[in-house]
């Protein structure tokens, strides 16, 4: 949607009820002291002007509060605005709160709007204080965004290795449930390059922060991974979603047609707040799209691969990860996979005990690069083959 054509919303005064947006500026209201009908128009048009020209937002920001006061939780005393009881009781329950009561402007913006915008408003506050901090914020996008417990502010490792997790049973089509739960069985290393698979543009990540960093600001849709960035990008979010729920009110007495929307000549720029943010607001990244295998599909594929291209004696016959991986890689397109998560997979698949791996005991310098690329860190051990079993 363009800022030069959008009309402001109507807000539902019929309704008997505040609109999303209402609830948004009633937000504003609410913190401690009040405010002016200006400063409320001035605060809180970050979360709009992406969408609306700074003229329609001033409009919406006015029909907005005239309906808060019809409705009884706003009261207006020479200019100032200030929430009645009603309407600290609404602003407490739209931002999950039990009270607002003492919070300042900053507080509702940077903790409770923020909560509301990632779909953790219902934690307790104790849980969404990290919001305030960049690390915190990014923890927290992160866990919300694959469906990871909120109500532990882990460390960068623990996430990483969690993330793993993700990815493996992503890489499985979710049709596994991983079993290193802690990551113990994975290096640190290789847990990073498999929950790197997770990004939008899978990669490998040189630490941790940078891995949890990313990931969090592709989940709320923006590329700045500062604390601001981050910010915007779901107060934005939030914002456009408030917009789209503006919905025509049933109303018994016939209406003339509506007006065609009338384009807005802008007069002056839209303030350039930050790069813009996906107008969808955080939201979980999709699953592969790729025909991923489920255990047994994999591991026969495996061991057919692994057959055909095994050296050795009866009985004690093996073939090289790196040729294996080559033949997956060729007779299976369809599943898409990287060398990590085939790598992964086939760890987690002799894990289970549906395929055997075994490692190179004696190492001729002939094969040396063979055995680099086949190399399967795992736990205190390093696989290179996978055994067939005859």
């Amino acid at each position: 949607m363009s800022a030069q054509s959008i009309e402001a919303p109507m807000p539902r005064v019929a309704s008997g009820m505040a609109t999303e947006t209402g609830h948004i500026v009633l937000s504003r209201i609410v913190a401690e002291g009040g405010a002016a009908r200006t400063a409320v128009a001035t605060d809180v048009a970050p979360l709009f002007t992406h969408k609306l020209s700074p003229q329609d937002w001033r409009r919406t920001s006015e029909k907005e509060i005239g309906q808060l006061i019809a409705l009884g939780l706003v009261a207006e005393t020479k200019g100032h605005l200030n929430a009645t009881s009603r309407g600290d009781a609404a602003a407490a329950r739209f931002l999950g709160q039990k009270s607002l009561e003492g919070w300042s402007w900053a507080a509702i913006r940077d903790i409770a709007l923020i909560a509301k915008g990632l779909g953790i408003e219902k934690e307790p506050l104790s849980r969404l204080k990290p919001l305030a901090r960049v690390e915190g914020f990014r923890t927290l996008a992160v866990q919300k965004c694959f469906g990871l417990s909120v109500r532990k502010n882990q460390p960068p490792s623990k996430l990483r290795a969690q993330l793993a997790v993700v990815a493996l049973e992503r890489a499985f089509g979710n049709r596994i449930k991983a079993g290193f739960g802690k990551g113990s069985a994975l290096s640190s290393k290789a847990a990073r390059l498999l929950a790197g698979q997770l990004s939008h543009s899978p990669r490998a990540f040189q630490t941790d922060a940078k891995l949890i960093a990313a990931l969090a600001a592709e989940s709320v849709g923006t590329v700045d991974v500062s604390l601001e960035g981050l910010r915007l990008a779901v107060l934005r979010g939030l914002g456009a979603k408030a917009l789209e729920a503006h919905l025509p009110v049933a109303d018994p007495v016939p209406q003339a047609a509506p007006r065609a929307p009338v384009p807005v000549r802008r007069t002056d720029p839209a303030p350039q707040l930050a790069p813009a943010a996906n107008d969808r607001g955080p939201a979980a990244l999709e699953p592969p799209k790729a025909n991923r295998p489920d255990l047994s599909e994999f591991s026969r594929a495996v061991k057919r691969a692994a057959s055909a291209r095994a050296e050795g004696w009866p009985g004690s016959r093996k073939a090289y990860i790196s040729k294996v991986w080559d033949a997956i890689r060729s007779a299976e397109p369809r599943w898409e996979l990287s060398e990590i998560e085939f790598k992964c997979m086939l760890a987690e698949a002799h894990r289970l005990g549906a395929v055997v791996l075994a490692n190179a005991d004696l190492k001729d310098k002939k094969s040396m690069q063979e055995l680099e690329s086949s190399a399967v860190p795992y736990k205190n051990t390093v696989w290179h083959f996978v055994r067939v079993e005859e």
